[in-house]
């Protein structure tokens, strides 16, 4: 199964209780088809007593499964939680947006939302050449003789 096929088949849990494992994650969804994978992330840091950071991710065999399991185990309890249970989106790339160790306007995702077409470079091209003023701001007062509005 691709990546993308594999997140489709994937729900996300959120809420878990802190004494829930992956096997009565796996036993709570079971009804709903056959699961692929069940994962529970640890928490990052090193010195925490906790055994997960709180959700969990469960991969079904088919991708029409994770319908009926958010259908039906959405805003559900389990182990005293109500849990929130919606499709799984993919991670985001390490190697776009505002994370990664590469300069933003060097991204293809950020290049191909923000790049100026060629017209609107020649217009920008136009307008300031057209702006070009002459050195000397006095340059062309020559023929007032007073100052103020015309009299009528």
């Amino acid at each position: 199964m691709s990546d993308q096929a594999r997140w489709k088949a994937t729900v996300y849990v959120g809420g878990l209780a802190p004494m829930i494992t992956a096997a009565n994650l796996e036993a709570a969804f079971l009804p709903f088809g056959e699961i692929a994978d069940v994962s529970i992330p640890k928490p990052e840091g090193p010195n925490s007593t906790e055994l997960h950071r709180g959700f969990g991710y469960v991969e079904f065999e088919d991708p029409e499964d994770t319908k009926d399991a958010i259908d039906n185990m959405d805003q559900s309890e389990l182990f005293g939680r109500v849990i929130k249970v919606s499709a799984a989106k993919p991670p985001k790339n390490v190697n776009e947006g505002l994370g990664s160790k590469t300069a933003l306007w060097e991204q293809e995702g950020w290049l191909a939302e923000n790049a100026v077409s060629e017209e609107d470079k020649l217009a920008a091209e136009r307008a300031q050449a057209g702006a070009n003023r002459p050195d000397d701001p006095m340059q062309g007062l020559e023929g007032l003789d007073v100052a103020g509005p015309k009299p009528a």
